[in-house]
């Protein structure tokens, strides 16, 4: 071996330990290997930040930022709550909620389906009394295996794509992947619905500050508007929309008169609702009812966009000014500029309209206002802030419309029209445009540490290629190759890349692997684009490890899951994916000659 091949070997092996080893996050590490890279001069130092411009880093970046504003629609959540009085057994639940995410993992990055898809999950295990433990890793594992289908469902498609273009000429197009994708899919949906009672059915999830601090007593008022589809309903269907998580207490009509909501009464345009629930049920029954909630739209409401509002949770300290008096006295909208959501009082049910309400020391309030004189305003006000966190109630959502930028994107895409990279990047500026997603949230839902990683690696991994290290280790791998037929090759492929991919994570997988399959294949004089797919298909499928995958993280906490969980249910899955996976790739892309 040459000496730039020995030092490139020598920097992805101490990159691979610190992965193994833990202490530092997957980002540094990359960023690490970049720098040594530079420094010993098999990445040039022009080069060195070229990877951040690449257009895999976009893809995944605007993918996430899409999928966040799909998630926070509740438009899944809609399409989904027909079937969900029909889903009383696990293995119905099992089966529905993969099938969801197999489905969304076509078209959105896998991490953002499944993070739609949680809710979802939980509230079928509450309504049915379900472990979420029995439902969570099968979606994980489900989000994974749907991402296989298309170009955009998972990182490693779009790498290896890329990867495709550098070696002849041509990427990888966006359903390229799905036969072999589809095939997988069934067979893992169909191995998820059997097997799912490999799980331990008794684990609880790990507890969260939110939950800490859950409140479910929240008084909020609604507004029936002028055209609603709930004029002249039953006042007792509102409490149906919120599928029994937000509480009608009263119906408020001509400002003073009050009604209870019983089987007879029919609602009027104008009526104001007095509902309880916590704030996450209150925001559903807003959306998927068309009530307004009060202060929205109307003279009260707090000005300015989604980037410059934001709403919080506070308790009224015992000095605060406010206690004693009502909102009505107070004026909150023109002294301070801030409007009040929602109020609880412990151990009591409020009764009366939040405009006559008198604040008592250690009420919590839902106060909404703007960014830049909210901190003065609670500190005016007496109010303690609740630690932080997301809070979607008074915020203006439109249910559909992410929805529809996304499957324009994607026909755009499908039919040629705009590259990937182009078509997500546009359909991402077009949330932000209409406000389906505030500048604020977009920043947030975007993974900084997964994009650095990628623009990190990429130089790093074209190191390991222009040194001639991938022909090293291609050479080893034909070794031992070449006592296998060529269908033991790919496999060869596909287990090493299921294998590298705990340590590696599974975008550094591909970086680092696909260049070795290709060579590979041309040392055996084989097709590339088999051995491409089987490293695709093996870096996206760790179902051995929480850590291997984004997914498999996201759902160890609150499913309450060990490390040796994940093996329980994830090696019969990882053996299916091979005896499924490998004779689908050599029969959909033909292992003869290049």
């Amino acid at each position: 071996m040459t000496l730039p091949q020995i030092l490139a070997f020598s920097i992805v092996a101490i990159m691979m330990a610190l992965f193994v080893w833990g202490r530092l996050r997957y980002d540094v590490v990359a960023m690490l290997a970049l720098l040594a890279s530079v420094l010993v001069g098999i990445v040039p130092a022009k080069e060195a930040f070229s990877g951040f411009s690449d257009d895999v880093v976009i893809i995944v970046a605007t993918a996430l930022l899409v999928s966040a504003a799909v998630a926070r629609s509740g438009v899944t959540e809609q399409l989904m709550r027909p079937l969900a009085p029909h889903l009383t057994s696990i293995q119905a639940q099992v089966f529905v909620l993969v099938l969801a995410v197999i489905v969304l993992s076509t078209f959105i990055k896998n991490v953002g389906a499944l993070a739609i898809l949680m809710p979802v999950a939980f509230q079928l295990a509450k309504r049915s009394g379900t472990s979420p433990s029995q439902l969570l890793m099968p979606l994980a594992f489900g989000s994974l295996i749907g991402g296989l289908i298309t170009l955009v469902g998972t990182s490693p498609n779009v790498i290896v794509a890329r990867v495709r273009e550098e070696i002849v000429g041509q990427p990888f197009e966006m359903f390229d992947y799905a036969p072999v994708g589809l095939a997988i899919a069934g067979a893992g949906l169909l191995c998820l619905t059997l097997t799912y009672w490999l799980l331990p059915a008794d684990r609880r999830g790990g507890g969260s500050l939110d939950a800490a601090i859950a409140i479910e007593n929240y008084l909020a008022e609604l507004k029936v508007p002028e055209g609603s589809a709930l004029v002249g309903e039953r006042a007792r269907d509102v409490e149906a929309l919120g599928e029994g998580a937000a509480r009608l207490t009263t119906v408020v009509r001509e400002r003073f008169r009050r009604y209870k909501p019983t089987a007879a009464l029919r609602l009027q345009a104008g009526d104001v609702l007095l509902v309880e629930g916590e704030p996450e049920a209150l925001e559903r029954l807003v959306a998927r009812s068309g009530l307004v909630l009060a202060g929205q739209g109307g003279d009260d409401a707090v000005e300015g966009d989604a980037d410059a509002v934001a709403t919080i949770e506070g308790v009224v300290t015992g000095d605060s000014p406010l206690v004693g008096t009502t909102p009505a006295e107070q004026t909150l909208r023109e002294r301070h500029g801030v409007h009040l959501l929602a109020l609880s009082r412990s151990g009591e049910r409020i009764t009366q309209r939040l405009r006559s309400v008198r604040f008592q020391a250690g009420d919590v309030a839902v106060i909404q206002g703007r960014l830049e004189t909210l901190p003065e305003a609670l500190k005016d006000l007496g109010i303690l802030p609740l630690a932080e966190r997301e809070l979607g109630l008074g915020r203006d959502r439109s249910r559909w419309l992410p929805a529809i930028i996304l499957v324009i994107a994607m026909g755009l895409v499908a039919f040629k029209v705009l590259p990937i990279a182009i078509a997500f990047f546009g359909a991402a500026l077009a949330m932000l445009l209409t406000r389906a997603l505030s500048l604020r949230e977009a920043y947030e839902s975007i993974e900084w540490p997964i994009l650095i990683l990628l623009g990190a690696l990429i130089p790093v991994s074209e190191a390991v290629r222009t040194t001639g290290a991938t022909d090293v280790i291609a050479g080893w791998l034909s070794v031992a190759a070449t006592a296998m037929p060529p269908m033991g090759s790919l496999a060869l492929i596909m287990v090493a890349a299921m294998g590298v991919t705990p340590f590696l994570n599974n975008a550094a997988t591909v970086l680092m692997m696909a260049p070795i399959a290709a060579s590979l294949a041309g040392k055996l004089g084989l097709n590339p684009d088999p051995f491409l797919m089987a490293v695709a298909i093996g870096a996206a499928c760790d179902f051995l490890t929480p850590f291997g995958h984004q997914c498999n993280t996201l759902v160890m906490g609150p499913g309450g899951y060990r490390f040796s969980d994940y093996w329980k249910l994830g090696l019969p899955l990882s053996i299916l994916v091979i005896v499924v996976g490998v004779p689908a790739v050599a029969l959909v892309w033909g292992l003869g000659p290049r």
